[in-house]
């Protein structure tokens, strides 16, 4: 006890609004259930950690011993509530945990025992912390501890702390109901005589003869089938069309087969512009009625529209994805280690296994140390700072991920509930990871879902960052001095080769170093399987069940052709040629590979814009192989014989003085004066796009005529270099005017935002605008306020690795969802030969992964397979 008083008078009492670490150690996950010591928590910084780690090398404390509260938790079944026949009792009827009629939750199956004591722990001659006192703290015993240290640990002890602010108790979906259409009230009716028969049997579309997907005209009577998907799928889209060619004068319709007593059950649509959308009508019986229609004793014979949609956006490949069905044999160990999902985390989860599991094993090697944290450099820094870390937490996951240190036996089945799977002293919640990655990003700081592709890139960014300043933290295994960044490993440039149209002079451009190859589906180039193949005779006849029987065909992609789609010559029409006096000449580009990274990352742009700008999915398979080759896909640089663009052309180095300006064409400032604009504005939109083009000046018009300038007179010499772009901008105009024309929904200033981003990658920029769509200003603003720091970071000059170009696929994350901002995430990868998938917590042996269904590829090259950089 003489210890301990001696130290009372540091003990601090934490308050509602200090950060409180009491549920894990900051430095691994270890938590107060995992082993019979517990963690330690500091009565003066309420810092947890193990008792190896309360102190550091590095530790900013100079005080030699130091007064912790030990938490110690066990879980142990309830007595009464436990056995088969109450848990048969207690299925639940709701879709919720923690409510009545819900799922049970860990509280009501399970009791937990605390313990606790007040340790004094010191500094040793060497510097490692030893324990130097410890008392039982329990309700006998309080009394006799100094007031300060019993307050200090009471509010420990009670306080929420960091990890409960991020977890919920309980959930329950919640649909927002569906619009009264304004039209039902005052809805058109045609007295034409029109009944529809009773017997479902003799509905069909009148313009395309259709039997299935029908929807009726609620106005004139007319049968037609529903909307047509790109793909030729879905139905004939008779009653849109008939909407269209009647004037769009009766805009309500509602589907047969939906069509029961419940009147508000059946499935009703409004065609009208201003609502295009599912809504509810009134008056639907009587409308009916008048059809010849009478809803009693009407049953439903056909899926609704949304539970179509639910089934096509929502499950459609869930099951080869998650590989529902599939008899899945449980894995845990080294590499073999699921992560909790803290909320819509998945997309965090899946990157993070991809990255820090031993896939990588440079990764491995540079943060998951087999010496574990004690000795790890990593995690040489102080409590205080540890949380906030970002290379103290990727070590502490990845040690976790790699090692196994906290996996408990596999469970008996993937599908089958397991007690064990719950079990605190398990489960990894990677919640101070998920923290120092998105703490500072628009995005990735809430708790919605997000899109792993861009969150991989930002996870790259930000080791980047904390790598090159890691001083003595981080060497290389060599013993070279500073090791490689993280981003090395995947980093690749392409090759421009652009070919003037008016004089056949060429010009190669080489891009910045890019982490991620985004590819595009080429949907022109989809086949449908060939029903009379016997493998797909085969499959047909062994499927059971009408709902198998209802499954579509789904179209197929070659992996080449989403390779050739990339490589193919594009014509960009207003390129700017310094050689030709900054006039405008179309330009015939064709990308290629200057290297071939160690690891190739290949994201499918599985998502388009619909009609109504909202992202959907493509529906397609990608027929990828597991070893492929890109040779064909290098880059050869300048050959004998081309006329290459003069050095002084190349328009990288800011000139020493403004260029010659365009001469201005009289009759296309005509024309754009007749419009009504100011002579100065005019001059400025043609001389910034080459001084004739009546159409791009136009463009130039509408997107700057609200500049404070618009209206000045022109700089003296009628420079008009301050109209093309702002002069902050470090974005290639030629890649921004590019994706302005290619996209066709962005400004010109926020796909330069966006390109300045992503570090001048076009394909980077068009991802980040399109994630981006809800909040586009606001996320551009952060960007902003973010960009002196980003932009003060050293780059590296390490060359980039190359290879043959042959690659084998060790991994993949796929995803379930209408958009990536929602749905599901899995990771599939392949440890030791074996594809393993990862959904979440759940990991087993893959039986048949989806690599067609992929969102995200991870290829190793074939050459450095048991060859990882010894840089690491």
């Amino acid at each position: 006890m003489d210890e301990i008083t001696k130290l009372a008078a540091k003990c601090r009492v934490a308050t509602p609004h200090d950060v409180v670490i009491n549920s894990e150690c900051v430095y691994t996950f270890h938590s107060p259930y995992t082993t019979d010591e517990g963690i330690v928590v500091n009565l003066t910084t309420f810092i947890g950690t193990v008792d190896d780690l309360a102190f550091t090398a590095n530790d900013d404390g100079a005080e030699s011993s130091a007064l912790f509260v030990r938490i110690c938790k066990k879980r142990v079944p309830k007595e009464d509530g436990n056995d088969a026949t109450s848990e048969a009792d207690k299925t639940a009827v709701k879709l919720g945990v923690g409510v009545e009629g819900g799922f049970q939750s860990d509280q009501d199956k399970y009791d937990v025992i605390s313990t606790y004591s007040i340790v004094v722990i010191g500094k040793s001659g060497d510097g490692k912390a030893q324990v130097l006192a410890e008392m039982a703290y329990d309700g006998a015993s309080k009394n006799s501890f100094p007031m300060a240290v019993s307050q200090s640990a009471d509010a420990i002890i009670h306080h929420a702390g960091l990890a409960v602010k991020q977890d919920l108790s309980a959930w329950e979906l919640k649909d927002e109901p569906k619009p009264v259409s304004k039209y039902a009230e005052s809805l058109p009716f045609v007295e034409n005589g029109v009944k529809v028969s009773p017997n479902p049997s003799d509905w069909k579309c009148e313009k395309s003869g259709d039997k299935e997907n029908l929807w009726l005209n609620l106005s004139d009577g007319f049968i037609g089938g529903g909307r047509k998907n790109w793909d030729g799928s879905g139905g004939s889209n008779g009653a849109l069309d008939h909407f269209l060619e009647a004037g769009e004068k009766y805009p309500l319709v509602v589907k047969l087969g939906t069509i029961t007593e419940d009147i508000s059950t059946a499935d009703c649509y409004s065609y009208a512009k201003d609502e295009d959308g599912p809504v509810q009508i009134p008056n639907l019986k009587e409308l009916l009625e008048k059809r010849g229609i009478m809803v009693a004793g009407m049953q439903k014979t056909v899926k609704s529209t949304a539970e179509m949609e639910v089934e096509l956006n929502a499950t459609y490949a869930f099951d080869a994805i998650t590989e529902k069905g599939a008899h899945l044999v449980p894995v845990a160990g080294p590499g073999l280690h699921g992560l909790q999902n803290l909320g819509n985390s998945c997309y965090m989860n899946s990157v993070a296994q991809m990255l820090f599991s031993g896939t990588v094993p440079e990764l491995t090697s540079r943060y998951g140390s087999t010496d574990g944290a004690t000795n790890n450099p990593l995690q040489n820094i102080s409590p205080t700072k540890a949380s906030d870390d970002l290379l103290c937490q990727v070590s502490k996951l990845s040690f976790a991920l790699s090692s196994g240190a906290f996996c408990g036996p596999a469970p008996k089945s993937a599908e089958v509930s397991d007690p064990s799977a719950s079990d605190p002293k398990h489960r990894l919640a990677p919640r101070m990871f998920k923290h120092t990655v998105g703490h500072d990003h628009v995005d990735f700081r809430t708790g919605q879902q997000q899109d792993a592709a861009q969150y991989f890139q930002h996870l790259l960014e930000k080791l980047d960052r904390a790598e090159l300043g890691a001083g003595d933290r981080l060497k290389s295994k060599s013993g070279t001095g500073a090791g490689l960044t993280t981003s090395h490993l995947f980093s690749y440039k392409t090759e421009s080769r652009l070919v003037c149209e008016a004089d056949n002079i060429i010009k190669y451009k080489e891009s910045p170093a890019e982490t991620m190859l985004s590819l595009r589906i080429p949907k022109s180039k989809s086949t449908l399987p060939d029903t009379h193949m016997p493998d797909v005779k085969r499959q047909k006849s062994e499927d059971h069940g009408d709902e198998e029987k209802e499954k579509k065909e789904v179209p197929t992609v070659a992996f080449d052709a989403c390779l050739d789609e990339w490589n193919a010559p594009t014509t960009i029409d207003d390129y700017r040629w310094p050689h030709l006096q900054n006039s405008i000449s179309p330009a015939t580009s064709q990308t290629r590979f200057v290297n071939f990274p160690r690891y190739l990352l290949i994201h499918m742009q599985r998502y388009e814009l619909g009609d109504d700008w909202q992202p959907y999915k493509i529906e397609v398979d990608i027929d990828v192989p597991e070893e492929i080759s890109l040779q064909k896909f290098k880059g050869t640089g300048p050959q004998e014989g081309e006329k290459i663009a003069p050095e002084e052309a190349e328009g990288d180095a800011e000139p020493t003085t403004a260029p010659a300006a365009p001469a201005v064409d009289e009759g296309a400032l005509g024309q754009l004066m007749d419009m009504g604009f100011n002579m100065n504005g005019c001059k400025r939109a043609l001389m910034a796009v080459g001084g004739s083009n009546v159409e791009a000046a136009m463009n130039w018009v509408f997107e700057h005529n609200s500049d404070p300038d618009f209206n000045d007179p022109l700089p003296e010499g009628g420079s008009a270099a301050s109209a093309a772009a702002p002069s902050s901008s470090d974005a290639d105009e030629t890649i921004v005017m590019s994706l302005v024309e290619n996209l066709g929904c962005f400004t010109a200033n926020q796909v330069r935002a966006a390109v300045k981003h992503c570090s001048g990658a076009a394909d980077r920029a068009a991802d980040w605008l399109f994630s981006h769509m809800d909040d586009l200003d606001g996320a551009i603003a952060a960007l902003e306020s973010t960009s002196v720091a980003e932009n003060s970071t050293p780059k590296p000059t390490t060359p980039l690795e190359d290879g043959d170009g042959k690659y084998n696929l060790v991994g993949l994350i796929s995803h379930i969802g209408k958009n990536t901002g929602s749905g599901h995430y899995v990771a599939h990868l392949k440890k030791d030969g074996k594809w393993v998938i990862f959904n979440d917590e759940k990991v087993a042996l893959s039986k048949d992964p989806p690599i067609r269904h992929a969102y995200m590829y991870l290829f190793q090259r074939s050459d450095t397979i048991g060859a990882p950089n010894s840089e690491y």
